[in-house]
């Protein structure tokens, strides 16, 4: 997932050059404020914000399900499909939208905007830490026993690793100017196909082959998988800059059609090519599972591990400008804008250390946050902006039969990820 700034800030998702010139658009005239953007650009950028550390996951989320949870990544990917369809029409209804704060507030007023605008910036915090347990967890993959002790203190290489990798992306935090990012992280489509096509050769030329045949269903891990395939689908609050940025409009319900059905193609590749591997051993990064000494794993090892480091600052970034823009009147310095992104970063690397579990902790931003954002929270949105909710009829009862399903998911899902975190710090 990519982050979208909070109303007034600027754009942070990495658009194309010339993405985001505003202006009327009058083969749209539901919403004539649009941008410059062509379709495949769009087209382009949805990919980016869709593809993410989620493909890593995937396997483990079929793993904990068994085979036909894979059925489970379809039904998650139509639905969430559907819910952005929402967004758009939401949209439609009103010129004045243009971030997805603005469909809360649209829809809710002041305390919607805040309620979206809390679990934007929750999810995007919990991805930044993500990203460092995943760095940590990588490096001390490939160079292992790394530990050392300073002053007494004891310090783990995969916890020295996540201390390493906080220092080195603190610098790129510090920056206004994110553009130079925007186009590093906009790799991560390309980085998403080199990890498919890096599986595959390690299971064909490494010798490593497709011979575990998994387990068809397992009741227990269900809550796990769909948490973690609703991981994979949680750049809704992205969908309203890709809209306005579109020179024609009314194509957007195609983009995402595309943007969607390619995606999930390589989710469900990569899921199923590395279940075919490892089975049940795979872990909750599929990366962990390759042997080190081949090319192959190499190339995937190191894609992995430098698309984090160029995406944790735009995903903070939103963040830190919805902290700077609260408190603007503490904070007129460059100096203290500094310290307040230090401490973000710092707090990251601490939680990082203290929670070392990526499989879990994507899970729980799966179930709690990114259902809330890309399943519930644009249902209700549509359902009060369009008015349905006042009369019945067939979309009113099949929105909250969404919904319903969203909470469920949610309570479940957010259960289950609390009690493995807890009961592995315990």
């Amino acid at each position: 997932m990519n982050p979208e700034p909070d109303n007034g800030n600027p754009v942070t998702l990495p658009l194309l050059a010339g993405d985001c010139e505003k202006g009327h658009d009058t083969t749209h005239p539901s919403h004539p404020i649009s941008g410059s953007t062509s379709f495949f650009k769009t087209c382009f950028n949805g990919l980016n914000a869709l593809s993410g550390v989620g493909i890593l996951s995937v396997p483990y989320a079929l793993s904990s399900g068994g085979w036909l949870s894979l059925i489970l990544l379809f039904v998650i990917a139509s639905l969430t499909f559907y819910t952005g369809l929402l967004i758009q029409r939401c949209m439609d209804m009103d010129p004045n939208i243009r971030s997805y704060p603005d469909i809360g507030y649209r829809a809710f007023g002041f305390k919607g905007r805040a309620f979206v605008s809390i679990a934007m910036n929750m999810e995007l915090y919990l991805v930044a830490i993500g990203f460092l347990i995943l760095e940590g967890d990588n490096l001390d993959n490939i160079f292992p026993n790394m530990d050392f002790e300073i002053a007494g203190l004891f310090i783990g290489g995969r916890q020295s690793f996540v201390i390493i990798v906080g220092l080195i992306i603190l610098p790129t935090v510090w920056l206004n100017n994110m553009s130079i990012l925007s186009y590093i992280s906009a790799s991560g489509v390309l980085a998403s196909f080199i990890l498919l096509a890096s599986m595959l050769c390690a299971g064909v030329f490494d010798g490593i082959g497709f011979h575990e045949k998994g387990t068809l269903l397992n009741l227990k891990g269900i809550p796990t998988a769909v948490s973690l395939y609703a991981f994979c689908y949680c750049a809704h609050p992205v969908f309203p800059t890709l809209y306005t940025s579109m020179r024609n409009q009314k194509k957007f319900s195609k983009v995402l059609l595309i943007c969607f059905l390619v995606c999930t193609i390589s989710y469900a590749s990569m899921a199923v090519l590395a279940y075919l591997m490892f089975g049940s051993k795979v872990q909750s990064q599929v990366t962990l599972n390759l042997p080190t000494n081949k090319i192959s794993s190499k190339v995937a090892i190191y894609t992995t591990l430098v698309n984090p480091i160029a995406k944790y600052a735009l995903m903070v970034t939103p963040i830190v400008r919805a902290v700077e823009n609260h408190f603007r009147s503490f904070h007129n310095t460059r100096l203290v804008s500094i310290l307040w992104r230090s401490t973000l970063v710092i707090s990251s690397i601490i939680v990082a250390i203290a929670i070392p579990f990526f499989g879990y902790l994507m899970s729980l931003v799966g179930a709690f946050l990114s259902i809330t954002a890309s399943v519930i929270l644009p249902c209700l949105c549509y359902l009060k902006i369009s008015g349905i909710h006042q009369r019945f009829g067939f979309e009113m009862m099949f929105i909250i039969g969404i919904v319903v399903i969203g909470v469920a998911i949610m309570i479940v899902g957010t259960y289950t990820s609390l009690k493995e975190i807890i009961g592995h710090l315990v």
